[in-house]
C-alpha cells in the first residue's frame, strides 16, 4: 500500500512569510502615503503620483532587502556546511559518535542509535549531519529570489488596492474610501495568511488591521499638520 504523502503547513513558511509581509507593507505603506497626502491638501494627481513612486519604490526595497537578507543566510549556510564536509573529512568516526549521541538524546538507546547513526551516514554523511547536528532541511532552506521575488509582487499587488479605492473615490471622501478599503484588505489578509498557516483566523485578521489603523492614523496626522502649517 502506498502511503500518501503529507502536506503540512510549515511547508509553506519560506514563500508564505515573504508573501505576506509584502502584501502587507504594499498596503499599509501605500495607503498610509495617500492618506498622508490628501489630509496635507495635495491634489488627486499629486496623491497618485506619491502613491505609484512609493509602491515601486516600496517593492524594489523589498526586493533588495529579502534577497540580502536571505542571501546572507544562504552563505551562513554553505560556511556551516563546508565545515561540516572538513570535519567529516578528518575524523569520520568523531562524527558518527556525534550523530549517535543526537539520538541518544532523542531518546533511543546507544546500541540503536550508533546503528542509525552509521546507516544514515553510509548513505549520506553530509546530510545526515546537516538534517540532524545543523537543522537544515527542504523546509527552512533558504531561497534568495523565491523571497525577493515574493515579496516585490506581493508589495506590487497589495499597494494597487489603495491606488484603486483613491481613483474611484468620490471629491472629499479619498481619505475615507481608502483607509476603509485598505483595513477591509488588511483583515482578508490576515484572516487568508492565518489559514494558510493553520493558526486562528481572528487572531491574524485582528493583528494586521491594528497595526494599519495605527499607521494611517500617523500619517493622515502628519499630514494635516504639514497642511495646517502651509496654509
Amino acid at each position: 500500500m502506498t502511503i500518501p504523502k503529507e502536506r503540512h503547513y510549515s511547508e509553506r513558511v519560506g514563500w508564505l512569510r515573504a508573501a505576506v509581509l509584502g502584501a502587507n507593507d504594499g498596503i499599509v505603506s501605500t495607503a498610509s502615503l495617500v492618506i498622508g497626502m490628501a489630509t496635507a491638501g495635495a491634489s488627486l494627481t499629486g496623491v497618485l503620483t506619491a502613491g505609484v513612486a512609493g509602491a515601486v519604490a516600496g517593492a524594489m526595497s523589498m526586493a533588495a532587502g529579502e534577497y540580502v537578507s536571505v542571501s546572507s543566510q544562504k552563505d551562513t549556510e554553505r560556511a556551516d556546511l563546508k565545515r561540516e564536509r572538513r570535519e567529516l573529512a578528518a575524523n569520520y568516526e568523531a562524527e558518527v559518535e556525534e550523530l549517535s549521541e543526537i539520538y541518544v538524546g532523542r531518546g533511543l538507546s546507544y546500541a540503536l542509535a550508533r546503528e542509525v547513526a552509521e546507516t544514515l551516514m553510509h548513505h549520506d554523511a553530509l546530510a545526515a549531519h546537516a538534517r540532524e547536528e545543523l537543522g537544515f532541511t527542504s523546509v527552512n532552506r533558504a531561497r534568495p529570489l523565491q523571497a525577493a521575488a515574493a515579496s516585490a509582487l506581493t508589495f506590487l499587488a497589495g499597494a494597487t488596492l489603495p491606488l484603486v479605492a483613491a481613483v474611484l473615490a468620490l471629491p472629499g471622501q479619498l481619505t475615507v474610501i481608502v483607509a476603509l478599503g485598505s483595513l477591509l484588505a488588511l483583515g482578508l489578509l490576515g484572516g487568508l495568511s492565518a489559514r494558510i498557516g493553520g493558526s486562528r483566523m481572528t487572531t491574524g485578521t485582528l493583528r494586521v488591521v491594528f497595526w494599519g489603523a495605527l499607521a494611517m492614523v500617523a500619517t493622515g496626522a502628519v499630514g494635516w499638520l504639514f497642511g495646517v502649517a502651509s496654509v
